[in-house]
This record gives structure tokens, C-alpha cells and sequence, in this order.
């Protein structure tokens, strides 16, 4: 088979996909006649055929695939007016730590955060596939180890931890939420970590577009959806000095 016809095959498998396929599967195609190089050469080579175009081949952490560009949500999500989930400023600087800072237990997300933690908001994590239990740390209770999934990188189209932006200054801090669509990030020094936490909602819409619309809550942070747990007011942060840590 000709290098042309081999890459209109895996345009094809790729397009027709419903989840992005990894080299090793890409290889079944051609019966293991092709290489692991040679199929990741002609992906390549199909990159730079579509960069003209609005849709991209991109790696993810579970393999490749295509998706639309980030310019052209503009357009797509005329398609499908309704709003994806929201999530709460105390949702997402959750999110926020354990990316940045996994493994960690509950109770290291509440020394960053300085509040304790609703146990619904890890629960909610959980439920949408980002974060997951991957063990527990051996001291006093033994708690939980929370660390994000593939699924979190797919949806962020990333490949690896390693290429979430560092946090390293002030400047790259406020480059790498804008990135990740968390709004800008806080100055104070304990919390370097977080963001205002306006929104994930490139994340949510890539995985969720069209799901149904969220209700406003107040402040500055809006309720998810009611199948998700939000921050009520009997199980609302409240400061560590007021509540125990459930690690």
C-alpha cells in the first residue's frame, strides 16, 4: 500500500471514530504491516494537511483523533445553543490543586484552599471523570490519594501532565488559566494554584455540548446541574478553624 491510500485510511478510521484511537489500534488497519514510526510519521504528515482547515488532528492522552478548532466553537456552538454545565468557584480551584499538586489527599486540598472541603465536591469530580482514587497515603487514617484521569487530559486536548503550563510566575499563572479557561489567577501566594474560577467551560462544552442549561446561584459562581452536588448552605465551605478535616 502507497503512502497516500495508507493515510486516507487512517483519515478515514479517525473521522469515523467515536473515541481517539492509540498507534497500537491504528496498526490493526494495516494487519501490523506498518510500523509504530512509520504510522506516526503519516499522522503527522495528515497534521499538516489539515492545518488550513477548521478541523485538527491532534495526540491525546488516549490516543489521536479529531476535533474542531477552538475558533470555530463560536460558530458550532450556534448549533447547540444550551449551556453546558457551570461549576463552582470551589469546584474548579479543587480541580485546580489536585492537577497541579497530585497525588494529594483531601486534607491537603483544604491547607492550600484554607476551607474544608464538601465531600460532594470530590464526588462530582469523580461522577464527570476527571478525578479518581488512585490510593491512599499510609498515615493516620489512611487517607484518599486524588489524582486527575486521561479523560481530564483528553478533554483539555492534552497528552500529559507535562504540558500543563507551569506556575512559575505571576505571568505564565495568569497565561496558563486563561489556557485553560479558568479565568485569571489569584495573587495571593497560598492559594498559586487556583483561578477565580469563572468557568471550565471549554472543558465541560467539549465532552458536554448540549447539555441542558444551568440555573444562576448567587455570587460569582453558578449552580451545576441538579444531578451534581453543589455548595448548600449547611455543607458550604466554611474555614478549617471552624471544621474538622475529613482526610
Amino acid at each position: 500500500m502507497n503512502t497516500v491510500d495508507a493515510k486516507r485510511v487512517l483519515e478515514t478510521a479517525l473521522i469515523c471514530a467515536s473515541q481517539p484511537l492509540q498507534v497500537r489500534e491504528l496498526r490493526v488497519l494495516f494487519n501490523d504491516e506498518l510500523g509504530a514510526d512509520t504510522i506516526k510519521t503519516l499522522l503527522e504528515e495528515l497534521q499538516l494537511e489539515w492545518t488550513p482547515k477548521g478541523v485538527e488532528l491532534v495526540s491525546v492522552a488516549t490516543g489521536w483523533r479529531f476535533q474542531s478548532r477552538p475558533q470555530m466553537r463560536e460558530y458550532l456552538d450556534r448549533l447547540h445553543p444550551e449551556k453546558p454545565p457551570k461549576y463552582t468557584r470551589a469546584t474548579l480551584e479543587t480541580l485546580a490543586i489536585i492537577a497541579y499538586r497530585q497525588p494529594c489527599t483531601r486534607g491537603d486540598m483544604e491547607d492550600i484552599r484554607g476551607v474544608t472541603i464538601n465531600s460532594l465536591i470530590l464526588k462530582q469530580l469523580e461522577d464527570r471523570g476527571w478525578v479518581e482514587t488512585i490510593g491512599h497515603r499510609e498515615t493516620v487514617g489512611r487517607p484518599a490519594l486524588f489524582a486527575t484521569t486521561k479523560q481530564f487530559l483528553d478533554d483539555l486536548g492534552l497528552e500529559s501532565l507535562n504540558q500543563l503550563p507551569a506556575l512559575d510566575s505571576s505571568a505564565a499563572q495568569a497565561e496558563a488559566f486563561e489556557k485553560l479557561g479558568m479565568g485569571e489567577a489569584t495573587n495571593d501566594p497560598q492559594a498559586q494554584l487556583l483561578g477565580d474560577g469563572e468557568s471550565l467551560e471549554h472543558v465541560a462544552g467539549s465532552a458536554d455540548q448540549g447539555s441542558a442549561a444551568a440555573s444562576d446561584s448567587q455570587h460569582d459562581s453558578e449552580v451545576p446541574e441538579p444531578a451534581l452536588a453543589t455548595d448548600t448552605p449547611d455543607t458550604a465551605d466554611t474555614a478549617t478553624t471552624e471544621a474538622p478535616r475529613h482526610d
